[in-house]
């Protein structure tokens, strides 16, 4: 088995199945929901600063999205999700049990997971992050 081709196609698949729907949750926001929508039902399930927090997620999961498809800043950008998706898991669905048809976490657990994986791992081979800071004597190396 050639397990660094393996490696490669499993984090791309993950990246771009991540990325793809953080993407859609993030245009949700925008467009579906709207941001004064997103306001008041962040406000209503008792997210703090939900003015605030609305919109940056919103900006986070759309922006954020983009770039785990793309692999660009990838780990940063997958750390910040899952810290959103552990917001949302503490302060939204944890009440409600596993089972996302319940309103509860299954879904934002697997999203911080995968998340997780990213943040430590990075985007994979093929990416814009290690087009841009591969070359090993980079300071931003570790961004690879």
């Amino acid at each position: 088995m050639n397990q660094p081709r393996l490696t490669t196609t499993a984090l791309t698949a993950l990246r771009l199945i991540l990325g793809f729907l953080f993407a859609a949750h993030g245009w949700q926001k925008f467009n579906e929901w709207t941001i004064a929508g997103t306001q008041a039902s962040f406000a209503k399930m008792g997210v703090p600063a939900a003015d605030v927090m609305a919109p940056a997620i919103a900006v986070l999961e759309l922006a954020g999205g983009i770039a785990l498809i793309l692999g660009i800043l990838t780990r940063v950008v997958a750390a910040l999700l899952v810290l959103d998706m552990l917001g949302a898991l503490f302060l939204v669905h944890a009440h409600a049990g596993i089972f996302a048809a319940n309103g509860g976490y299954e879904l934002v657990l697997l999203l911080a997971a995968a998340s997780f994986a990213l943040a430590l791992t990075g985007a994979g081979r093929f990416s814009v992050d290690r087009a841009l800071f591969a070359r090993r004597n980079s300071k931003l190396a570790a961004l690879a």
